[in-house]
């Protein structure tokens, strides 16, 4: 059911002491994810919400609860730390919350896991969420997601909720919701979680979110023309945005042609995919597309 997260996922915080840490460690608890560690070293032996365990490394969260996936709440500093501590003690999904990490951190981790089996989801993100599991990794509000057969993909958090709240209000149930994250340089791109989705049997469409800058949804064109099968729409933010100025997130900013919201909007039409003309016709936009 839906990709990256179900009831198997059994889910560790790191940094759950924290402020951010442990609001949203409650709030995906009660949700419906299997909250069964926290990592914040040099709190080993607390206890969290009552009966979560708090360990001082990932390695004996792991060796003690065998968690699953980790959430990252760590400060931007010693974040990368975090993730390469959740790839060594063999995480195989991870979701990076923080924002700020520097991109030469961020950059060193890629490298670092690129050879190995994990998928890492971030930095800069709200997580992601699979509905019919009730599983909820990240800091989405819950409530506006429903059930069902949609993919939703973004690199904004927020327009992933208004997006996914016109599905809902829309009867259009979500099979899972995944935010990559707004830095220029992340740990899954759109094509690799389009991928997922077109192998997920219980997926039947798909919703992007894409803005300005770089050449993501360029690169995703190119794999729906070639692969993808099943029937999408996606919006482009920042359509009047300036060239080179940063527009929120780190990587929205417009340093070429390739870069600009005409250009994605140009190939990602090319490749079939329906073009959302503006933020709040998202849902509507999508619903033509499948009663087509």
């Amino acid at each position: 059911m839906g990709i990256l997260v179900d009831k198997n996922t059994r889910l560790m915080v790191q940094g759950i002491t924290g402020r951010e840490g442990s609001f949203h460690a409650l709030r995906c608890r009660e949700y419906g994810a299997n909250l069964v560690a926290g990592v914040t070293p040099g709190r080993g032996g607390q206890v969290f919400d009552d009966d979560v365990p708090v360990f001082n490394t990932v390695r004996q969260a792991v060796d003690e609860t065998q968690a699953n996936c980790a959430l990252i709440f760590v400060p931007p500093p010693f974040a990368a730390d975090a993730i390469v501590e959740s790839v060594d003690a063999g995480i195989p999904t991870i979701a990076c919350i923080t924002e700020g990490i520097p991109i030469m951190d961020t950059i060193a981790v890629k490298r670092y896991i690129r050879d190995k089996p994990v998928t890492l989801i971030g930095p800069n993100c709200p997580g992601m969420i699979t509905p019919g599991a009730n599983v909820k990794v990240g800091i989405m509000p819950g409530n506006i997601h429903a059930p069902g057969r949609i993919g939703v993909v973004s690199r904004s958090g927020t327009l992933t909720y208004e997006a996914v709240s016109q599905l809902t209000d829309l009867g259009i149930g979500q099979s899972s919701c995944v935010g990559i994250g707004g830095d220029p340089v992340n740990g899954s791109s759109f094509v690799d979680i389009l991928k997922m989705f077109n192998e997920d049997d219980e997926t039947d469409g798909v919703v992007m979110i894409g803005e300005i800058g770089g050449t993501r949804e360029q690169e995703a064109a190119e794999y729906i023309s070639s692969e993808f099968n099943k029937p999408m729409a996606a919006f482009i933010a920042g359509r009047s945005a300036p060239p080179g100025k940063r527009m929120g997130h780190a990587g929205a900013v417009i340093t070429g042609m390739a870069a600009r919201a005409e250009e994605k909007e140009k190939a990602l039409s090319a490749a079939g995919v329906a073009i959302v003309p503006g933020p709040g016709e998202i849902g509507s936009t999508f619903q033509q597309v499948i009663n087509a």
